[in-house]
């Protein structure tokens, strides 16, 4: 594999499960809304395989539950699984022990299914934000190896502009686990997201092609994402404000040929084919010998981003 390969994820939600929509549709609505999201990433299934690119697919518990053929789908195909919390609430609106249950829920349902361990997890929005860190704790407790919560720019709800912006290992009392943050380039001195989503949809093109050119040159993973509703031009639109009705679905139809693009510009692959064996090898070692941190160092970018 290329030292050039970014890494692509897939957050698997159904449309009206967003945190946007969550004051106009409650989680006692979710079992009566017309479900879009199996033939969502079947779809996406098919054009990864045509490019041949693999993903890791941060997937809702709720979603695994309710349709178990679609983590079982994904892995059949080759990609990765991952977990996404069961109900797709930020993490500052959780106890610690909600939090857990949580992630534990999710990675056991996800293992069940498939078969395969639940290594990776995510936050829904982005959400581990400062002052929040016990979650890295409660990550590396549930055995976890590996997170992709933060998104590195200024942004209202989920952007911490502080956070480091390339992989580094997270080092907590009870042990060590690897963040991956999201793809930004800087552009007249300022941040800016490149790594997907409704990024990709509303901004330039060129914006995501030189946050994943850049990664690519300096032999950095650059983790970029896609949403399955965010291919999906024909959902049902809820009746939200304008704002809210703009980011979701605004250019709905420019996701999947803009998403073509980068697979036929750029290498992508699952976090689990960039950092498979070390992270395996992590695995296995915990809870009583986690690795030395430099076992990060042949797949980062430099042995300096593994500091925490």
């Amino acid at each position: 594999m290329s030292s050039s390969a970014q890494i692509l994820t897939i957050d698997v939600e159904e449309y009206f499960q967003v945190n946007a929509f969550e004051r106009h549709v409650g989680r006692s609505r979710w079992d009566e809304m017309p479900s879009r999201v199996a033939a969502s990433v079947d779809l996406l299934l098919e054009r990864l395989a045509s490019y041949g690119s693999t993903a890791t697919f941060f997937t809702l518990g709720w979603v695994a539950a309710k349709h178990p053929e679609v983590p079982r789908r994904i892995v059949a195909a080759g990609h990765e699984i991952a977990a996404h919390g069961w109900w797709h609430r930020r993490v500052p609106s959780l106890s610690k022990d909600q939090f857990r249950d949580e992630v534990r829920r999710t990675r056991d349902i996800l293992e069940d299914l498939t078969g395969t361990p639940c290594l990776g997890h995510r936050a829904p929005s982005f959400s581990l934000l400062p002052g929040h860190e016990w979650a890295y704790d409660v990550l590396i407790e549930e055995g976890y190896v590996y997170d992709s919560s933060v998104f590195p720019i200024r942004r209202r709800n989920y952007g911490n502009p502080a956070a480091r912006t390339v992989p580094h290992v997270i080092e907590r009392e009870f042990g060590r686990i690897l963040e991956l943050p999201l793809a930004t380039t800087r552009i007249a001195g300022v941040r800016c997201p490149g790594a997907g989503g409704a990024y990709l949809r509303l901004l330039p093109f060129g914006i995501t092609r030189r946050t994943a050119r850049e990664h690519a040159e300096r032999g950095e993973a650059g983790t970029f994402y896609v949403h399955p509703w965010e291919v999906d031009p024909d959902q049902p639109r809820l009746p939200v404000p304008w704002l809210r009705r703009l980011r979701h679905y605004g250019r709905l139809e420019r996701m999947l040929p803009r998403l073509e693009r980068l697979l036929g510009e750029f290498s992508f692959v699952s976090v689990r084919e960039r950092y498979g064996d070390t992270l395996a090898a992590w695995a296995d070692a915990r809870p009583e010998t986690p690795p030395a941190a430099d076992g990060f160092s042949a797949p980062l970018s430099a042995a300096a981003n593994v500091n925490a």
